[in-house]
């Protein structure tokens, strides 16, 4: 777990320092007390970045505001997971503390539209660590949902699911002792 924490710092520190924070004066806060899995150690850079054709005008407006935060979250899902199928800013976009971004690789694990990995990342934007955690789950009924919640001082996740595809993403954050992020969002457009 130490050395989880460790790699996560360090990733997280690096990333930062080639790309930047997304919020002026933004300092790295102390390690995350908590770790998931350890991303894959590939940076993804903004150019990189593509949008699923089932991405939200408001996906595409957040990502093109900050591509280098959503290239930030992508390198936290590892290799491969740089095609944007959701980004929202949390709790709105004139109160944001957080944003979530779900991205999927472009392949398929099988026959279905349902049948594509996805990876799901919250990125705290208050500056210091938080309570906080991501829940992905897919659009079967059987399969586990995969979650990250602790207290975060960069981001939450990452989560994935092999058919996340028209699941659901679940985003919270409390900000002083209050609940600021408590949200359920579509991962694609399925009926």
């Amino acid at each position: 777990m130490r050395a989880k924490n460790a790699f996560r710092s360090a990733l997280a520190v690096s990333a930062l320092a080639l790309i930047g924070t997304s919020v002026p004066g933004q300092a790295v806060a102390a390690a995350d007390t908590t770790s998931h899995a350890a991303p894959a150690a590939a940076v993804v850079q903004a150019d990189d970045l593509t949008f699923a054709s089932q991405a939200s005008k408001s996906a595409r407006s957040i990502v093109s505001a900050n591509p280098k935060a959503a290239a930030r979250a992508a390198t936290v899902c590892g290799a491969g997971y740089t095609q944007i199928l959701t980004a929202k800013r949390l709790p709105n976009d004139s109160t944001r503390y957080a944003t979530v971004y779900v991205y999927t690789d472009g392949s398929t694990t099988g026959p279905r539209i349902y049948d594509r990995p996805t990876c799901g990342v919250l990125h705290n934007e208050t500056g210091s660590a938080q309570y906080m955690g991501i829940r992905l789950k897919d659009n079967y009924t059987d399969t586990p949902h995969d979650e990250d919640f602790g207290t975060f001082s960069t981001y939450a996740g990452p989560v994935r699911q092999k058919k996340g595809y028209c699941g659901e993403v679940y985003s919270y954050m409390k900000k002083g002792g209050r609940v600021v992020i408590d949200n359920v969002s579509s991962v694609g457009t399925c009926n």
